[in-house]
């Protein structure tokens, strides 16, 4: 049995939603990239499916906002913070969909942004 080091288990393993909007969001590198503005929960099952976030700019002045699915985001106690492996070329490629936070997806849209952030298979 392997043993965890206590310093990669959160103090309490749930959170509110109120808590993690603005939470930073670091690139593989351990840079900030931007933070969580929202999460959308699927009504049924309770599960968090994307989160809305803001990357690039000063002081929210001149940041993009892009919808990123849940998956691909992996809190890092460490950095008190979520960690990503999208990249900023595959934000500028994102589909045009997923650039705005006025809206929410659609099923389709929303799996189509799984696909694209997931790579080929």
């Amino acid at each position: 049995m392997s043993q965890t080091d206590a310093s990669s288990v959160p103090a309490h393993p749930l959170v509110e939603s109120d808590r993690v909007e603005g939470t930073a969001v670091y690139n593989a590198d351990q840079r900030p990239i931007g933070t969580i503005k929202r999460l959308v929960i699927e009504k049924v099952s309770g599960q968090v499916i994307y989160a809305v976030t803001s990357f690039g700019g000063l002081f929210g002045m001149g940041s993009e906002v892009h919808t990123i699915p849940w998956e691909q985001l992996h809190y890092d106690t460490t950095l008190h913070g979520f960690r990503t492996n999208i990249t900023e070329e595959q934000l500028r490629n994102a589909p045009e969909f997923s650039r705005g936070d006025k809206a929410l997806l659609s099923r389709r849209d929303w799996e189509e942004l799984s696909e694209y952030y997931a790579g080929p298979l």
